[in-house]
């Protein structure tokens, strides 16, 4: 006999089938064993009242017992996910066993997801916080021993006081830049932050970021250049400003990062049908493979001594990629140790 386990009411119906079966079986074995001339009446009346009975017993103990508790924990999963996806159709009723403990197995494998995803994200803010901390308590140092040197004397030495006073400049520059950026992450992730898109010249705005660095690049001995001969302009549908930040981080990066002897910056640009294709290209040490999963992480730096050095907030690359996503387009990195790096980046046509 197939018994149906997924039903309470056919599973009591086959289990008292099952003990009526059995004692008819035995019965008719008596009966056969030792006649009696209303033995068969009795065997037949004893198995209907015995199919009722147990029929009674097990679907009043399943349902009342077992089915209940298994419903309890199902409304419990489903009001769960009534409340977080709207749905106020599903119900327990004509649900089988197996659909039960599919939905709830997958109810249990998305919470343990959800529980992993806030762990890794607890994980995260500690390293943020701590980062920031670390990031602001290097000028902040820096502030204050400059200010104790002043007032232990030195405000009076004038081969001193003026020097101390440009570093306090340059100390507080730096922490007024790290909470700009943070200030613009803030504004990135929670949307906060409305793009102005407009019909944009990439071309002409790349001209003013690289005439706006040139004097940087110069004192590097760095060459910034096109990697091509574009003389019509390229238009685009983005948020000017914002572009225009992502361009001078990412050519001011190839600046800094670029040979120290004889740099280059090359910039590219390659038509990709509906989008543009841009590519800032140095020609420096280049980051090793096992940085680069992470380099559009807040505050990741690939050699944290020299980093620090070169000034910035080490928000720079992760405020980039913000903004290019922000433009529904993507942006990566490829690089080679000793040959160079490039960031690439895509913006749609206007």
């Amino acid at each position: 006999m197939n018994i149906d386990f997924s039903n309470p009411r056919k599973l009591a119906l086959n289990n008292a089938l099952l003990i009526t079966a059995l004692f008819l079986v035995l019965g008719m074995l008596h009966t056969f064993l030792f006649p009696a001339a209303s033995g068969w009446w009795l065997i037949a009346g004893g198995g209907l009242v015995l199919f009722v009975f147990t029929n009674f017993l097990f679907r009043y103990t399943l349902e009342k017992f077992i089915y209940e508790k298994i419903r309890l924990i199902y409304k419990t999963i489903r009001n769960r996910k009534i409340s977080k996806d709207n749905d106020k159709t599903s119900s327990y009723k004509g649900k089988t066993i197996e659909t039960v403990y599919q939905e709830v197995a997958e109810w249990g494998e998305t919470k343990s997801k959800e529980v992993e995803e806030l762990k890794r994200m607890a994980k995260y803010r500690r390293e943020f916080l701590g980062n920031v901390s670390h990031e602001l308590k290097t000028p902040i140092f820096n502030i204050q021993g400059y200010v104790l040197t002043l007032l232990d004397g030195g405000l009076e030495d004038p081969s001193i006081n003026k020097e101390y006073l440009l570093r306090t400049e340059k100390s507080i520059n730096r922490m007024i830049a790290i909470v700009e950026d943070l200030e613009t992450i803030s504004q990135l992730e929670s949307s906060e932050l409305q793009l102005n898109l407009k019909k944009t010249d990439i071309l002409a705005l790349t001209r003013e970021v690289m005439e706006f660095l040139e004097i940087k690049a110069r004192k590097r001995n760095n060459n910034i250049y096109f990697g091509g001969n574009y003389e019509k302009p390229v238009y685009i549908l983005a948020d000017k400003e914002r572009l225009r930040q992502v361009l001078i981080n990412l050519i001011d990066n190839s600046i800094k990062y670029g040979n120290q002897e004889n740099g280059s910056t090359k910039i590219s640009f390659f038509d990709m049908d509906e989008n543009i294709l841009v590519e800032v290209t140095d020609n420096g040490n280049g980051i090793n493979e096992a940085d680069l999963p992470r380099i559009f992480e807040r505050f990741y730096r690939t050699d944290k001594g020299r980093s620090r050095e070169q000034g910035g907030s080490g928000l720079g690359l992760a405020i980039v990629k913000h903004i290019i996503e922000a433009h529904d387009q993507t942006i990566h990195v490829r690089s080679t140790q000793g040959v160079g790096t490039t960031f690439a980046f895509t913006m749609k046509k206007a």
